[in-house]
């Protein structure tokens, strides 16, 4: 192919995502949000390194297509701004690349000035054409990615260019006003870093983008360790709800591919945060000298979010799967409540329904299946698992009713041997099959597994088109994991993402959660309103210590939350406390112990 007939290729593209526009509508209303209280401290610190690590190396430096949906894209993605996002306490409208924002009258449109001073990590303007960009670029074939292509050319109607600093992007259907950013608002895609799009996924695949937050990648070291650093002249850093947030210097990630050992490095200072939410570490590990000394806090942090898809997922695929009374005696077969007993120390509670604390959008009468034997047996015989060999495991027609749990954390194999054990005594083996997190996450995107212990953050509404419409399902890189595929559940969906009032698409979420229920093909098993953490006293934080919906104040960047929030970098290194702390620790010097439980956004008792 010549190269003007590519040039000509690319423009007939493009002519189809930003279409020129000879003016802005005459009414327009340019809102923004100044007046919400600012939830970082000021008297944060600039400065220092945060130790973090991560337990595999990622498989790419992209945030889509082919291995890109792993751990990692968390980070990468922190660093590239929205045009506007939701203050984690108010949940209200901000302004992060975009100044001011409007809306059509018929709520399909939203309408963005671009701060002037936004930039590249490059040093080149962030524009209208970017955003612009961003449209085409998710539609193209060449990044190999079958969500973002269908979401873009199903949800999407258009981007319209006006200016440099201004442009506007149509949804093709109307969404109430508080949910339409989630779709048209999405990060602006660099054009001139993004030239040749050709061979997209191997040329890229190393390739450290240009972002327009506050870190960027300045240090690769395959397989041991990436390292953001700070700009100093940061377009943003100024800003009202900015200002005294992304204080480190550094972030250094270093990859420690067993948690126990990552724990180890913990307690010797070398990481300085460590997640102890789970049981064994708050209750057992979290215990000694470092702590009775003084020189570790520990924060348990309550948060009012909606809680993840935390349960079992079925592949339906799977000839043995595909029965519901299969699925159905699994369900009746799973004894959680002893999992969350015996090896969670009670902290936990027993999930009920695939979108809890979601509010109105909630079916609280839904109730998960509850173990029992008896039950279980009775949808196995019905499956026809009628007999038992001499190892306790049922069989039908000569086959064994084995399956394997697919999972990507050591941690979680206690939980998983109690569940194992009491599956057994329904007649069925269990085999559980540990990967490294990015290795687990990947061979689940490409359905290869029977079962997947895991769960997908939703957003601040529930989600159902990528995990259950049938467009997802039987192909590999999405997010369809059960292989759900039925024709009346993707009607609700569709008629879900098409409503407008809240009212409608509540009673539709709340349809769809009972046939998901129905389906039995994910199984729910637990969630936590909270989360804990414990961290070296040199690692500063607010007040609050923590946001409503963001929990703990300690992500280095922003968008690691449950949804599109501006929580991240509320954090810093005090070097001071931290030269302090190594000396005590040489001379044998304590300080008082410090264990914090807020409740400042705990819900009920």
């Amino acid at each position: 192919m010549s190269r003007i007939i590519k040039l000509l290729l690319i423009s007939l593209v493009y002519a189809n995502t930003a279409c020129a526009t000879e003016k802005l509508p005459d009414n327009i209303k340019w809102l923004t949000n100044d007046k919400d209280p600012v939830f970082a401290s000021p008297d944060a610190k600039k400065g220092g390194t945060l130790h973090s690590m991560m337990l595999s190396f990622p498989l790419t430096m992209r945030y889509v297509g082919p291995d890109s949906n792993g751990g990692f894209r968390s980070p990468i993605l922190g660093n590239n701004f929205y045009p506007v996002a939701v203050h984690p306490n108010t949940l209200k409208m901000i302004p992060v690349i975009a100044t001011h924002w409007a809306y059509s009258d018929d709520n399909k449109t939203m309408y963005f000035r671009i701060n002037p001073k936004a930039r590249w990590s490059d040093g080149k303007p962030v524009t209208a054409q970017d955003f612009a960009f961003s449209l085409e670029f998710y539609r193209s074939k060449d990044i190999i990615a079958p969500w973002y292509n269908t979401f873009y050319n199903d949800e999407i109607d258009r981007v319209d260019v006006y200016d440099d600093l201004t442009y506007s992007v149509t949804s093709t259907k109307s969404r109430p006003r508080d949910e339409l950013h989630s779709y048209v608002g999405f990060i602006p895609t660099p054009r001139h870093f993004y030239q040749d799009m050709s061979d997209f996924v191997r040329k890229y695949n190393w390739k450290v983008a240009p972002t327009t937050g506050p870190y960027k990648i300045t240090e690769v070291k395959k397989g041991k360790h990436i390292v953001f650093s700070r700009k100093k002249d940061w377009w943003a850093k100024d800003l009202k709800y900015f200002k005294n947030r992304f204080n480190v210097d550094k972030v250094k990630y270093t990859v420690i591919r067993d948690i126990n050992l990552a724990w180890e490095y913990f307690k010797k200072g070398k990481v300085d945060v460590f997640a102890a939410t789970l049981p064994l570490y708050w209750h057992e590990k979290a215990t000694g000298p470092i702590f009775d000394k003084g020189y570790v806090n520990k924060l348990w942090f309550y948060t009012d979010a909606p809680q993840g898809s935390t349960g079992l997922w079925l592949n339906m695929d799977n000839p043995i799967l595909a029965d519901r009374n299969v699925r159905l005696g699994i369900a009746h077969a799973m004894n959680i409540d002893k999992v969350i007993d015996q090896v969670l120390r009670g902290d936990y509670q027993r999930k009920q329904n695939f979108s809890s604390g979601f509010g109105v959008y909630t079916d609280k009468d839904i109730r998960a299946r509850a173990y029992d034997l008896d039950k279980a047996n009775q949808y196995f015989d019905a499956a026809g698992w009628n007999e038992w060999g001499k190892d306790g495991i049922r069989v039908k027609d000569g086959k064994r009713l084995s399956l394997a749990i697919t999972y990507g954390s050591d941690t979680h194999t206690p939980r998983l041997v109690v569940l194992k054990e009491e599956f057994k005594k329904a007649g069925v083996e269990i085999n559980l099959r540990l990967l490294d997190s990015a290795a687990s996450f990947k061979s689940v995107l490409e359905k290869k597994h029977d079962i997947w212990w895991g769960a997908l953050i939703g957003g601040r509404w529930p989600q159902y088109w990528g995990q259950f419409h049938s467009v997802n399902a039987h192909k590999p890189q999405t997010n369809n994991f059960t292989n759900t595929d039925d024709k009346e559940l993707d009607k609700l969906i569709e008629a879900y993402r098409s409503a407008v009032s809240t009212n409608k698409r509540a009673s539709l979420a709340r349809e769809i959660q009972g046939i998901i229920f129905e389906q039995g093909a994910w199984i729910p098993t637990y969630e936590v309103p909270y989360e804990r953490i414990v961290y070296w006293r040199w690692v500063s934080l607010p007040d609050t210590p923590g946001t409503r919906v963001g929990g703990p104040g300690v992500f280095p960047f922003d968008y690691d939350g449950a949804f599109d929030v501006s929580d991240g970098g509320l954090y810093w290194i005090d070097k001071d406390i931290k030269e302090e702390t190594r000396k005590a620790m040489k001379a044998g010097k304590s300080f008082s112990p410090v264990m914090h439980i807020d409740t400042t956004f705990k819900v009920g008792d």
